[in-house]
């Protein structure tokens, strides 16, 4: 190797780990208002709290925080960054908690076995969040939103502790995944079949969803869901570019940090709990809520099958119900579709109606 190359490596080196440092500082900015002073009574930070013997971390978005509180519970990788990108605005109308669970993102920790990331623990753990809410922000209950595989574990704990919350809001909401997996799987190769693509559809044959997820086709999910629009977002393609790079470039996050939540997730795989995923079927197991449930869902989606959010959702049992087609969405509608999201938060879920849902407008009492 010549001097003049191992020059240029070590600059460019040099010059991407100035750039990680000024892209890491790890802070949260606070909201201003037109002169450049901070809102007052607003929030913006990174914190960590003891949750059941372990620390965990969360940042909190709020205009004013005497809002009411909406705690987001992610799925398989905290994805609080993608709102620098697609930012929600949701903070303008609640004080809004992106909660890291444990084992993932800010909340990774190397000593934490993969024996106690169960379904238990983590419910455990999302009832301690929550009441430590309920107690700063002075708050008698507080709304939940889950995401994707956040939902999984989100259905149990509106089940357990519904006397904590106003409402359930399932984003993506998971009902029978084995079964959305091996939809996911036919229309992919489906779509491999229509483009002739004769290499993709092989490898998808040798990796068939039957009885669970084999690692074969977990290796090709991501990879073909985002190039068919069904992943993520529906316009994005490259997890890399459009995924890893945004992570990378939060500079609300530090350098151990941004290791971390990419260690959590190597670590995880889709998510901690996909295994009793796999084996769960929602339908039967969370027959009923006694709150007001809403799902809010992309037709795009394949991530979490659509079809199977809307029969969950029909046969889910509540006093007040709502679902919502998001048209232009695949997996995220909150980032895709934020206006819209925006507008059933602020008139239904905040009001308790489902006046402007797809399926359920009128009013329905709890069925028998």
């Amino acid at each position: 190797m010549s001097v003049t190359l191992l020059t240029i490596m070590v600059a460019a080196i040099l010059i991407i780990g100035i750039v990680l440092l000024v892209y890491s500082p790890g802070k949260s900015e606070p909201y201003l208002d037109q002169s450049g002073n901070k809102i007052i009574g607003s929030i913006s930070e990174k914190t960590f709290i003891n949750i059941n013997g372990l620390k965990q971390g969360m940042i909190i978005k709020s205009k004013d925080s005497t809002h009411p509180v909406l705690l987001i519970l992610h799925g398989g990788i905290p994805l609080y960054f993608l709102s620098q990108k697609y930012p929600t605005g949701l903070e303008d109308y609640f004080t809004v908690v992106w909660w890291e669970q444990r084992g993932s993102g800010i909340s990774y920790n190397t000593n934490i076995s993969p024996e106690s990331l169960t379904l238990e623990q983590m419910v455990a753990d999302a009832l301690e969040v929550t009441n430590y809410l309920r107690k700063r922000f002075y708050k008698n209950k507080i709304y939940l939103m889950a995401h994707s595989g956040g939902s999984f574990m989100g259905i149990h704990i509106a089940a357990k502790a519904p006397e904590l919350y106003h409402a359930y809001i399932g984003v993506s909401q998971i009902s029978n995944q084995l079964k959305s997996e091996q939809l996911a799987y036919e229309y992919m190769l489906n779509q491999y079949q229509l483009s002739d693509n004769k290499k993709m559809m092989q490898m998808l044959e040798d990796a068939p969803v039957i009885d669970g997820t084999p690692d074969k086709y977990l290796k090709l999910r991501d990879k073909a869901m985002h190039s068919f629009g069904i992943g993520t977002t529906h316009n994005m393609r490259s997890v890399p570019k459009e995924i890893f790079l945004p992570s990378i470039m939060c500079k609300e996050y530090t350098l151990k940090e941004k290791y971390n939540l990419w260690a959590g997730k190597a670590r995880s795989g889709v998510h901690p709990l996909w295994k009793e995923m796999l084996s769960t079927n929602l339908m039967i197991q969370v027959p009923k809520l006694d709150i007001p449930v809403y799902f809010f869902s992309g037709v795009y989606d394949y991530t979490v099958s659509y079809t199977l959010s809307k029969e969950y959702f029909e046969k889910l049992q509540a006093p007040i119900r709502g679902f919502y087609t998001f048209q232009k969405s695949a997996h995220s509608p909150i980032f895709e579709e934020p206006q819209k999201v925006k507008e059933i938060m602020l008139k239904d879920v905040l009001n308790g109606t489902n006046s402007f849902a797809d399926l359920y407008k009128a009013t329905t009492s709890l069925q028998n």
